[in-house]
């Protein structure tokens, strides 16, 4: 299958020019939109929820991504990177560094190939979705291999906010099993208890727990933390 992590949003025609490319290169091949707001001109955040993310999904899937500011530029190349038996194609920007960084084995290699038709700010449409397609069907556009590709300096985890979900709850990049089972965080001068689920605390009442894919996620019974003003992405997370 095909999984699509981008920050395009669902308004307008991104998403959909995208898919009609899987549609014609892939047939057959299921496209599931797993993102389509992850955090915008954002690659880090995104880098940390992506990694939690993938691990849910058979080895041998294909992840379209693009959250890609640099779009055109020289400085950043287009790239497939195979992880533990899963595959991702996208921007050398630092999206794929958390899974490089946390994978037993991976390979990346730079993406060479170029359509004859190449929008200088659309290379989801353009290079990613057919590249991704070729490998979905077992004949992959790769280019040379990319050797030292994990870049240096980024934290095992990232304390901040990386999502804001529909329900107004805020996922940080921090994974929950690394964190003692009372610690308590703190963002602004907000201190925050773990619960293990919603009906734990009282209605309206902040608390943390282990979302469904491993990371420490700020939400409030019935209600939404992202209302609260200081939380929004890129907002930093402490242990109180």
């Amino acid at each position: 299958m095909i999984i699509l992590f981008t920050d395009f949003g669902l308004e307008g025609p991104y998403i959909g020019q995208v898919q009609a490319v899987l549609a014609r290169e892939a047939p057959g091949a299921p496209v599931i939109n797993l993102f389509a707001d992850a955090p915008v001109h954002n690659p880090k955040a995104s880098a940390y929820l992506l990694a939690a993310y993938c691990t849910e999904f058979p080895l041998d899937t294909v992840f379209l991504c693009v959250i890609d500011p640099g779009v055109g530029s020289a400085e950043r190349r287009p790239m497939v990177v195979h992880a533990d038996g899963r595959w991702f194609v996208g921007p050398d920007n630092g999206l794929f560094n958390v899974i490089g960084a946390r994978a037993t084995h991976s390979m990346a290699w730079a993406i060479d190939w170029r359509p004859e038709r190449l929008s200088a700010t659309f290379h989801g449409r353009d290079i990613f979705a057919p590249v991704a397609a070729s490998i979905a069907t077992g004949q992959p556009l790769l280019g040379p291999e990319v050797h030292s590709w994990v870049r240096g300096g980024w934290p095992a985890d990232l304390w901040e906010v990386v999502y804001i979900d529909h329900f107004g709850n805020a996922m940080t990049g921090v994974r929950a099993n690394t964190l003692e089972p009372d610690a308590v965080l703190q963002t602004g001068g907000l201190r925050i208890k773990r619960a293990s689920t919603f009906s734990e605390v009282l209605k309206g009442e902040f608390f943390w727990y282990e979302n469904a894919n491993g990371l420490a996620e700020i939400a409030v019974n019935q209600g939404r933390a992202a209302d609260w003003a200081e939380i929004r992405v890129g907002r930093p997370v402490t242990l109180a």
